[in-house]
């Protein structure tokens, strides 16, 4: 990968949408070659897929909570994922460092969803308890991919 694909890739992130002739005239490249990296790039693996962000508030979730999750004795990650995806307002989960085992972020239509949710995820085999902290406001919220 060099900084020519990089460039694609910056500006894929921008606008997944935007035309392989566009990019080129950023990058110097004719559309085809343009193509041709892009096509590369999704062969190898370092373009995942290309997809649509919708803002969660017009999807009617707005209520977002991060839970840390504390487990009864050695938990897999493997097992964590299982049971978290078994909970479809779990939008991510991740181990983490720290006395927590897991931190889950969930979005829900409303509090009494939100509150449905969590109790789905306390009663999950070898949940201890959690520890929940309702977001107010969203400060920053920069896409990565």
């Amino acid at each position: 990968m060099d900084n020519i694909d990089r460039g694609i890739i910056d500006l894929l992130r921008q606008n997944a949408r935007a035309g392989y002739g566009d990019i080129g005239q950023v990058v110097g490249l004719s559309a085809s070659a343009v193509k041709r990296r892009v096509d590369r790039l999704v062969a190898d693996g370092v373009i995942r897929g290309f997809t649509v962000q919708v803002d969660p508030a017009i999807d009617g979730r707005r209520t977002e909570a991060y839970v840390e999750l504390f487990c009864r004795g050695t938990v897999a990650p493997d097992e964590l994922r299982r049971m978290m995806s078994h909970v479809p307002e779990v939008v991510e989960a991740c181990t983490v460092s720290g006395s927590a085992d897991a931190m889950v972020h969930i979005r829900a239509r409303s509090i009494p969803a939100l509150e449905d949710a969590l109790e789905r995820v306390r009663v999950a085999p070898n949940v201890d308890h959690t520890r929940s902290s309702i977001v107010l406001s969203r400060l920053i919220d920069r896409p990565i991919d």
